[in-house]
């Protein structure tokens, strides 16, 4: 598959992942008065699970994949750090930020960008490199 429409289709599931994330920290921190720091941990990993299985199943389903257990072992420690990089832009925006730490769904938006390039060359090189299937 080319790199453009690797692209596209990562962006794809990133926006999906963006949907996942922002809608269950919006719900956590406005509907059920969650801690906003916590509320993005659990919002990011329920969004990494939805990016994980998209990805498989559309972005790199040209590639020989590993074992289910074993990709998404794969997949979380090498999206660690692109999470942590998003975090970090997202703890800091609502720290500092006042318009973000009322409306944290700004936050999410920012950290997701940034980590997105980190998420896709990570993911291409590392969790997704098996080779291509036979046609």
């Amino acid at each position: 598959m080319k790199l453009r429409r690797q692209l596209a289709w990562f962006a794809a599931g990133g926006v999906i992942g963006f949907v996942v994330d922002a809608g269950i920290l919006h719900g956590l921190v406005n509907g059920m008065q969650w801690n906003p720091y916590a509320a993005r941990v659990l919002s990011f990993l329920i969004a990494a699970s939805v990016t994980w299985g998209w990805n498989r199943t559309f972005t790199f389903a040209h590639r020989r994949h590993l074992r289910i257990g074993a990709e998404w072992s794969r997949w979380v420690t090498v999206m660690g750090g692109g999470a942590l990089l998003n975090y970090a832009i997202y703890a800091v925006l609502v720290a500092c930020v006042d318009m973000v730490h009322q409306w944290p769904v700004l936050g999410v938006a920012a950290g997701s960008a940034v980590a997105a390039v980190v998420n896709f060359c990570a993911a291409r090189a590392v969790v997704f490199n098996g080779p291509e299937k036979a046609s």
